[in-house]
C-alpha cells in the first residue's frame, strides 16, 4: 500500500513538472518567425523537465517534459506537426540527466552539497547537449523527409533551430543549477523528495 501511494505521489509531482513545461513554453517563449510560415523560440521549458529528472528521476522527468511540451505544441498552430518529435527529444532529455545524475553521480544518496552542485549542473549539461545537437538535425530530416518541406527551407530553420537550442540550453542549465540547489535541502526536510527508483 505504501508503494502504491509512493507511485500515485511521484505522478502527481510529474502532473506538476508537465503542467510547468507546458506554462513555461506557452505562456513564456520568444518566437522567431522563418521563412515558410515556420518558427523556432526561446523558452525555458526544457529546465523544468531537467528539474524533473534530477528531482524524480530520468523517466519520469522524460515523461513530464515530453507530455508537457507535446500537449504545449498541439496547441500551437505553428508546431502541431512537430509534436511527436517534441515528445521523443524531451523524453530523451529526461532519460540522459536522470542517467547521468542517479544512475552514475547517485546524487541522491549524497548529503555533499559541492558533489551535487557540481553533478546536478554535468547531468543538465548532458541533457540539453544532446538536445543542442539533436534538436536541428532531428528536425532537419524530420522537415524535410516526414513533413516534405523544400531542403533550403529544412536547412535554414535547423541552422536557427540551432542557436536558440543552444541559447535555451545555456539559460536552463543556470535555472536548474541555482532553482534545484536551493530547494533540494527544502524538499528534503519536508519529506517531499521521494526515493529514486532503480530503474532511474
Amino acid at each position: 500500500m505504501k508503494n502504491k501511494n509512493l507511485k500515485i505521489l511521484k505522478l502527481c509531482q510529474t502532473a506538476l513538472f508537465a503542467a510547468l513545461c507546458f506554462v513555461s513554453f506557452t505562456f513564456l517563449q520568444f518566437k522567431i518567425p522563418v521563412p515558410g510560415g515556420d518558427a523556432t523560440s526561446l523558452h525555458i521549458g526544457n529546465a523544468f523537465c531537467v528539474l524533473a529528472a534530477l528531482l524524480l528521476g530520468g523517466w519520469y522527468g522524460g515523461l513530464a517534459g515530453a507530455i508537457g511540451m507535446t500537449i504545449a505544441d498541439l496547441l500551437d498552430p505553428v508546431y502541431i506537426l512537430v509534436a511527436p518529435k517534441t515528445f521523443v527529444l524531451k523524453l530523451c532529455i529526461g532519460l540522459i540527466t536522470g542517467l547521468v545524475a542517479h544512475k552514475y553521480a547517485k546524487i541522491s544518496k549524497s548529503n555533499d552539497k559541492g558533489y551535487i552542485f557540481k553533478w546536478s549542473i554535468i547531468a543538465s549539461i548532458c541533457g540539453l547537449g544532446f538536445n543542442v545537437i539533436f534538436d536541428p538535425v532531428v528536425g532537419y530530416f524530420y522537415k524535410q523527409y516526414i513533413l516534405g518541406q523544400p531542403q533550403k527551407a529544412a536547412a535554414i530553420l535547423a541552422k536557427l533551430s540551432a542557436f536558440a537550442t543552444f541559447f535555451n540550453a545555456v539559460v536552463s542549465v543556470i535555472l536548474v543549477a541555482l532553482i534545484f540547489n536551493a530547494t533540494l535541502p527544502l524538499l528534503r526536510k519536508s519529506g517531499f523528495l521521494l526515493p529514486i527508483e532503480k530503474t532511474e
